[in-house]
């Protein structure tokens, strides 16, 4: 699809967005020239900001005494404390990932990198392809580069890394090792404010990227605010002054420019009420934090459906989206700042939708991409786990449904004791049911051990599809906790443009590829959009004690010469521990047809069915009369968890394929394939039986 067929098409799924996003450009444009003609704040405009006399009063303005309860004020440390000394080693991990900040080792998508104590951070270099960018002003930088991907040093320029050494001021007993985590904390800081001039470098590239960092440095800023490292003058001064250029950069560049907002406004929003909230003396910081408050009310209406779910078409961007409402939340309220009840509402259905497809080893299914983003920068997560969520929402909201689990990390620093009181105080949640989110496109299936969450719905941003894939009627298969089937991931965004396709792929899905063509079409030159085509949509959806089915169905094939539609049925039986799968083909003309069942890793072999495991496929509603004589085990060969039996004439192989668990990772797997010359009306049925 060309430039001009792209916007035909957007114009069609959004013409209302492509018309507002033109009027959002020219008012974009408008705000960076007023932003050129400002005047940047410099000490003595910092000083009668704060009221202050003197550089030496500027910290008893900033910095002492200061009001509200956001989570990050020395005087809700002690609550914290008593809060992480009743979890089994949170103090041990927030004080590692402290040590680790401290060391200058950073966890960047699975490759590890260190600069040394004290040493200046490598800021603007891409660890995997060594590619350095040049700090030079935005507007003349090349960020899309062949091989290289600017996430990696995106990652670093974050800041998150001085949070954790804020956690590590916190816990730590031991008054030196206190003194060493506030000297790294001025020394990272300045650090990148001195290789990273406003306006220059790959830091400066993505609002986003900005507004989360403003958000962390003044986090860290008010951690640290008792410390005599962080209230001097020539630390203090420089800091304050970055923090109000962040938020008038982020403010001229608002990412609301394209035909769909998504969560990169969200995080615009966020790093100004974050910032703002926090030092509301910052001379911008009313105006900033208003417009920030009215946008995120309105983007929660906007990217967050009524039933809970975010607009992206993505389970991974799911936790971002409940990550940046809820800092923002918390933050809000801790200074008496009102989202409004509506907002609140809204993002505690998010915490619902989480709880509904994570499993018991809290880990979600990859529906769509998965960058492995995070905001809550506190304790390192599998880019899959969501688990965490479930007893974070039940503190934060007194919900009984979501109390399971135990009381994580992340909400022992973000409500502290009384968080820890309530969580403990609510009954234990009933195990998680069966339920189908249409506005969402995600079903999930959910009884004898087994969590099956399929994938039937539009695409994502209003049919903008910038986070989607094509994996209409694909599912992934958790047992036990454990992913059995999956979804392969994501891969990378933009270093490698032949990858990022592959894995957005109907065949890197384990749904049917008919004629070797795509369920919609993949502009190789859009890498973040994939327009409405395939139609998915639920036929049937019925829960139930013993049986749970789920009928759903896509019209990408319809446009063949010879069209055909697919409707895929899911049967999870509890009686016998089994799911079956019937694919239904309507239409005309003789097709190739090839499924793909996707492993995470190669433990898989073939093998025949036991008498036992033969008798409770046959069991399977709409099973088929009978089975290839050899099947798939799926896990260890010690240990097996399932085996994937096929009507005759499927006859099953495993082929090579490749996973990835989280942004950047690619290992090793195995695909299961199964194929056939067909001429619909045809069903094609199989079965999974668990061990």
């Amino acid at each position: 699809m060309g430039t001009l067929g792209y916007y035909s098409t957007i114009a069609r799924l959004a013409p209302a967005g492509l018309a507002k996003g033109m009027a959002r450009r020219v008012q974009g444009v408008a705000r960076q020239a007023l932003y050129r003609r400002r005047e940047r704040l410099d000490e003595p405009g910092l000083l009668e900001a704060f009221g202050a006399a003197t550089s030496e009063e500027l910290a008893e303005r900033a910095l002492t005494s200061r009001p509200g309860k956001a989570w990050c004020e020395v005087g809700q440390r002690a609550s914290v404390l008593e809060a992480l000394a009743a979890l089994p080693g949170a103090s041990e991990r927030a004080l590692e990932r402290a040590r680790a900040a401290l060391r200058g080792e950073f966890d960047v998508f699975g490759t590890r990198v260190c600069f040394g104590e004290g040493r200046p951070v490598d800021w603007s270099r891409d660890p995997v392809s060594g590619y350095r960018y040049p700090v030079v002003p935005v507007e003349q930088l090349r960020l899309a580069q062949p091989g290289v991907d600017p996430k990696f040093p995106w990652v670093l320029g974050r800041l998150d890394c001085l949070v954790a050494l804020g956690q590590g001021y916190w816990v730590a007993r031991d008054e030196k090792a206190r003194r060493g985590f506030a000297r790294a904390f001025v020394m990272r800081t300045l650090d990148f404010l001195q290789a990273n001039p406003v306006g220059q470098g790959v830091h400066w590239t993505c609002a986003m990227e900005v507004a989360l960092r403003a958000a962390n440095l003044a986090q860290a800023l008010v951690m640290f605010s008792d410390a005599p490292e962080a209230r001097r003058p020539e630390f203090l001064v420089p800091v304050l002054e970055s923090l109000s250029e962040h938020t008038a950069w982020v403010e001229a560049h608002l990412e609301d420019q394209g035909a769909v907002p998504n969560n990169h406004l969200v995080s615009n929003y966020v790093g100004l009420l974050v910032a703002g909230v926090l030092f509301p003396e910052l001379p911008d910081a009313p105006r900033q934090v208003a417009r920030a408050v009215a946008g995120l009310r309105t983007q929660m209406e906007a990217q967050v459906h009524p039933e809970g779910t975010s607009f992206e078409g993505s389970i991974p961007y799911h936790r971002l989206s409940v990550e940046l409402f809820t800092l923002a939340l918390l933050v809000a309220h801790g200074r008496g700042v009102d989202l409004g009840s509506r907002y609140t509402a809204r993002l505690h259905r998010m915490y619902e939708a989480s709880h509904a497809w994570s499993s018991e080893r809290g880990l979600a299914p990859q529906v769509g991409d998965n960058d492995s983003g995070r905001v809550f920068p506190f304790q390192e997560r599998d880019p899959r786990e969501q688990g965490y969520l479930a007893p974070l929402g039940a503190a934060l909201f007194g919900d009984e449904n979501l109390a399971e689990g135990t009381f994580p990390d992340e909400a022992a620093w973000l409500l502290g004791l009384s968080g820890l009181e309530c969580f403990r105080e609510l009954p234990r949640a009933r195990p998680a049911s069966s339920v189908s989110f249409p506005e969402g496109g995600f079903h999930v299936l959910r009884g004898a051990d087994a969590v099956v969450t399929v994938s039937a719905g539009a695409q994502g941003q209003h049919g903008v599809g910038g986070h989607s894939h094509n994996d209409k009627l694909s599912f992934e298969l958790h047992l036990h906790g454990r992913p059995v089937i999956v979804d392969p991931g994501t891969g990378t965004y933009t270093r490698d443009p032949l990858v990022r396709n592959a894995f957005r792929s109907t065949a890197a899905h384990n749904t049917l590829e008919l004629d070797g063509v795509e369920q919609a079409p993949l502009d190789p030159n859009r890498l973040f959009a994939l327009p409405e085509a395939a139609r998915a949509r639920v036929q049937v959806f019925q829960p139930g004690a013993e049986l749970d089915r789920l009928t759903v169905r896509h019209d990408g094939y319809r446009t063949l010469s010879s069209p055909v539609g697919v409707e895929r049925t899911f049967v999870l039986d509890k009686r016998e521990r089994a799911l079956g799968v019937t694919d239904a083909l309507v239409g005309v003309g003789l097709h190739d047809v090839k499924g793909r069942i996707h492993l995470p890793d190669r433990a898989a072999r073939m093998k025949a069915p036991t008498p036992e495991e033969l008798a409770r496929a046959l069991r399977v509603p709409e099973a088929p009369k009978g089975f290839e004589t050899l099947g798939v085990e799926l896990g260890p060969a010690e240990a097996p968890e399932a085996l994937v039996l096929f009507a005759v004439g499927l006859e099953p192989r495993l082929e090579p394929a490749r996973y990835s668990p989280g942004y950047g990772l690619v290992v090793p797997s195995q695909v299961v394939v199964f194929r056939g010359r067909v001429s619909p009306p045809v069903c094609l049925r199989w079965v999974v039986v668990f061990k």
